[in-house]
């Protein structure tokens, strides 16, 4: 393996072994030692590539959303609705790791991603930004609430109901 082989293996084994460790137990038991241990890699290696346990999680839901962001623009799109739908069928495809988040208390985490990812921006307009805001925050309350329910109806039921209710 090269370097760059290497290193995408050690995040991965960190990750497993962090997500692994979130089912057994409340994520501030567990330590970086714990996981370095059961991921089978170095300290060194784990802070070559996370600043700490929380970093490991904001990367792996950094890299869900981009991936589901890629393939939602492939699919070529331009209705809220299809949007939605494809959001709420990403975090249903995903259900074990967003529930495990939520069961931990770290959902919020994935609120700072949709920020970063979707959120208003220092650059914008006060109204575009304010517009963005209040987007992103109904979104993720419409998630978190979905999830706290168990996510009982599947990404095109949740797509219909926004639809049902005045999103196009």
């Amino acid at each position: 393996m090269n370097n760059e082989e290497k290193n995408t293996y050690v995040k991965k084994q960190i990750t497993n072994a962090l997500l692994t460790l979130l089912e057994q137990r409340e994520f501030s038991e567990i330590s970086v030692s714990q996981i370095t241990e059961y991921a089978g890699v170095s300290r060194n290696s784990f802070y070559r590539n996370y600043s700490g346990k929380e970093d490991i999680l904001l990367k792996y839901i950094r890299s869900l959303y981009s991936e589901w962001d890629a393939e939602y623009k492939k699919q070529g799109h331009e209705s809220n609705v299809n949007l939605y739908g494809s959001l709420f069928q990403h975090l249903s495809d995903n259900k074990d790791f967003y529930l495990l988040l939520k069961k931990r208390d770290l959902f919020h985490l994935f609120l700072a991603v949709l920020l970063e990812q979707s959120g208003p921006r220092p650059e914008h307009e006060n109204m575009w930004a304010y517009t963005t805001a209040f987007i992103a925050y109904g979104t993720y309350g419409w998630i978190e609430e979905w999830i706290a329910r168990g996510m009982q109806e599947s990404g095109d039921e949740m797509a219909d109901l926004l639809a049902s209710h005045g999103m196009k």
